[in-house]
């Protein structure tokens, strides 16, 4: 971790150099989020099977993590589904500044899923309250209706259990 501390305070550096320090020695890797062993738990307990923790996007030289990759098998479709889980709180001060964040991490991933795992189908893991509170507020359900189809799963943190799967 020095090395890191002492690339960043050079100034000159350039961003590619930065990007392949951090993939060389792993930097970039995000730390979980307050919910995550919530949803893992939720999941699990709907019967899907974790894979992926985290789930590594790679292409072209670039890594990034989504939170979670899992699978299910429909026994009465005899078939089994994959899926990309990226885990979100909304707990900030400016929850716009974080609905922001959220939408251009979403679409990066949509993007690279298809492009190196089409057979998975990325969800948006957020808590009840926060969507109930936030997500469900008019001006908020406007912006998110001229996005591209966003697929949510609606957790309960407390009891660790799935609410409800949004296609």
């Amino acid at each position: 971790m020095l090395l890191s501390i002492q690339v960043l305070r050079m100034p000159f550096v350039k961003v590619t150099t930065l990007m392949n320090i951090c993939n060389i020695f792993d930097l970039g890797m995000p730390q979980y989020d307050l919910f995550h062993n919530q949803v893992k738990n939720a999941l699990t307990k709907d019967g899907w099977v974790i894979t992926d923790d985290p789930f590594i996007l790679e292409y072209k030289g670039l890594r990034l993590y989504a939170d979670l990759g899992a699978e299910k098998l429909f026994a009465a479709q005899k078939m089994q589904q994959k899926i990309v889980i990226e885990i979100k709180v909304f707990n900030s001060p400016s929850l716009i500044t974080e609905l922001e964040k959220t939408l251009g991490q979403y679409n990066i991933y949509v993007s690279l899923i298809k492009r190196i795992n089409p057979e998975r189908k990325l969800y948006l893991a957020i808590p009840e309250a926060a969507y109930e509170d936030f997500f469900l507020k008019p001006a908020i359900q406007d912006i998110l209706s001229d996005q591209q189809q966003i697929n949510y799963i609606i957790f309960d943190p407390i009891q660790e259990v799935i609410v409800q799967w949004i296609n």
